[in-house]
């Protein structure tokens, strides 16, 4: 079974009312982009805008609840697309001139028809290092690995590709501007959840260029730091090249 093979995908930042202002702050250090107007019945949705090439990474400020990430998969029709969705698992959590679904793990994603194309090329800083948000984990616990693994395997139409027990990711099309991971967790949470990568290519400048905007390092490991922002929720600065476009 194949679902509806996304055109593009774009990185949600879904931030507590709280947690807002000083989120978007950190994350335009974090990707040198720019922000567009507010847009929304509340003014609840921006993007980040890269100064070449389309967006991939947008923000929403929640009515209420902890901050959090998603992904939109657009698409070229919604309803074919949100019919085939649910047949591979998902649930309609609501519709709109977009859809919000659920995957069978509970992590929500969204089916939208904004047309984008062109692969913004990474942030270069000081010091010659580069670096973009380029993925989304999926945190899945044990119970869901399976289940959660096929479901993303079969909605996107792309192959997966093992990274021993712990992960799989999904092999985007060239020119995607954001990859998807899937993590097995030992923690039994009761549902998927997930987190924001950045590829790198000098990770411990990069590191303390996100320290010296606020963040504090949690976790060093072979390929991968994890921070904490000032607010929202924790990500992690990976030694992938943020050139390649595929993989």
């Amino acid at each position: 079974m194949s679902g509806p093979v996304p055109t593009w995908v774009t990185a949600f930042l879904d931030l507590a009312p709280e947690d807002h202002g000083r989120a978007v702050e950190h994350w335009r250090g974090v990707t040198g982009h720019g922000l567009s107007t507010p847009r929304g019945d509340h003014g609840e949705f921006a993007s980040f805008l890269p100064p070449d090439g389309d967006v991939h990474f947008k923000v929403q400020r929640l009515a209420a609840g902890p901050s959090k990430v998603h992904l939109d998969l657009h698409v070229p029709e919604l309803a074919p697309a949100v019919e085939d969705a649910v047949r591979l698992g998902a649930t309609v959590v609501a519709t709109r001139e977009y859809a919000a679904l659920s995957s069978p793990g509970g992590f929500v994603f969204c089916l939208v028809t904004e047309r984008s194309a062109v692969l913004a090329e990474p942030a270069t800083w000081p010091g010659g290092h580069r670096s973009s948000v380029d993925q989304v984990c999926l945190d899945v616990p044990p119970a869901r690995w399976d289940a959660e693994v096929a479901f993303w395997r079969d909605l996107t139409g792309w192959e997966t590709r093992s990274g021993g027990a712990e992960f799989v990711s999904l092999v985007r099309p060239p020119g995607m501007a954001v990859r998807i991971l899937l993590q097995r967790l030992d923690d039994p949470q009761p549902s998927v959840t997930g987190h924001l990568d950045l590829a790198s290519t000098d990770r411990a400048a990069e590191t303390q260029r996100h320290v010296e905007l606020g963040a504090e390092v949690l976790s060093v490991h072979d390929r991968w730091t994890v921070l904490r922002p000032t607010a929202g929720p924790p990500y992690c600065i990976t030694d992938r090249d943020p050139s390649r476009v595929t993989g």
